[in-house]
């Protein structure tokens, strides 16, 4: 029984548990350690997201004979001329919107706070009760406005923490354009074998997942966004540009975050001229089809494999879990999590095939 997988697989989870609940008893001994992961962790996320979003550019200027220093210095020019114009055209563009939207805030509370009494008032009418709908997306909605302002507060109020930020994410970002093809070999270098073959595959498919997530996710938001601010900006919608761009940021969480970006701009046209919501709607449909059926499929395409039912589970759950930080990061550390476990998988069968074949078992051949 003990060769089992299954009986191995519950002892490698108990001892597992056991280990985490030893640390958190004596986590005082390991407080210094866990301080130094948590100063290190910020810098080096944004670090690895620059490195996965410019690693192709990297990779376009050493096939065109540019050397390792060359290319990088390259990359930290485009990355200063890109900060230069969007301190230039966009981002007086988002103050002046940010700055209209804040000076007319009041009305628009006003007009949402009259929308929803109307609806409250046609309830009987209404084939739903809204009086949960709506209670439910006020307490959402202000939820999340809260745990964002409290995020950014505690942020910028941590000024060291910024200061120390500032500074390590360029030297992380640096070394990981200068040296990530030896990341995986100095990871396996201590063992040998089918272990560090395992080992090796298993660092390579965790970072090809995370390479066609990041990636393919930029890349899909950023054209959504180009798309969803082209047809905002002809219909004469207001606050085109920020809403654009918080479809942008939406967009990174899967399924549920073009249904999160809609609202607010669904709100803003419903204010400005009820007709709007139609062409808001109508250009938002369009912009979907054409991720989800043309963009999405040819930029990330099946690399990682993930049934739509599985992504909005792991989404809705992480988001209970973990707030928005959580849906950010669920499907990344879930297609993380399935490589890892098919590597392990993987190895195990190739291990008892090995062992069978030893033990002389019929030959493959």
């Amino acid at each position: 029984m003990t060769r089992k997988v299954w009986f191995q697989t519950g002892i490698a989870i108990i001892i597992t548990l056991l280990i985490i609940m030893l640390t958190i008893r004596v986590q005082v001994i390991f407080e210094p350690i866990f301080t130094i992961i948590a100063t290190i962790f910020i810098p080096l996320l944004i670090g690895g997201l620059l490195y996965y979003i410019t690693e192709p550019i990297q990779r376009f200027l050493e096939k065109r004979k540019a050397g390792r220093i060359t290319s990088i210095f390259a990359i930290f020019i485009i990355i200063l001329l890109v900060i230069t114009l969007l301190s230039m055209i966009i981002v007086p563009m988002v103050t002046q919107q940010v700055q209209n939207l804040v000076a007319r805030a009041p009305m628009i509370q006003r007009e949402i706070q009259e929308l929803f009494n109307y609806l409250l008032s046609q309830r009987d009418r209404l084939p739903f009760n809204p009086d949960t709908y709506v209670q439910d997306a006020l307490n959402q909605g202000s939820e999340m406005i809260s745990n964002l302002m409290g995020n950014a507060i505690t942020i910028v109020s941590g000024t060291v923490s910024v200061l120390l930020t500032i500074v390590l994410v360029p030297f992380f970002y640096f070394f990981l354009l200068k040296d990530h093809e030896k990341f995986i070999p100095s990871m396996t270098s201590p063992f040998k074998g089918t272990f560090k073959q395992f080992l090796t595959e298993l660092l390579s498919d965790i970072d090809n997942t995370l390479r066609a997530f990041i990636q393919g996710q930029m890349l899909v938001s950023s054209i959504l966004c180009v798309i969803l601010y082209i047809g905002y900006a002809i219909v004469g919608l207001d606050y085109a540009l920020l809403l654009a761009i918080f479809a942008l940021f939406m967009n990174l969480i899967p399924f549920i975050g073009p249904w999160m970006a809609f609202v607010p701009a669904a709100l803003l046209a419903v204010i400005q001229d009820p007709i709007m919501l139609v062409w808001v709607s109508l250009i938002t449909l369009i912009a979907q089809q054409i991720e989800s059926n043309l963009i999405t499929p040819n930029v990330m395409g099946q690399t990682l494999k993930l049934h739509p039912l599985t992504v909005i589970t792991v989404v809705l759950a992480a988001g209970n879990i973990a707030g928005f930080i959580g849906m950010l990061i669920a499907i990344p550390t879930y297609a993380v999590t399935k490589t890892i476990i098919q590597n392990i998988w993987r190895y195990r069968r190739n291990i008892g095939k090995t062992m069978f074949a030893d033990a002389g078992g019929p030959s493959s051949e």
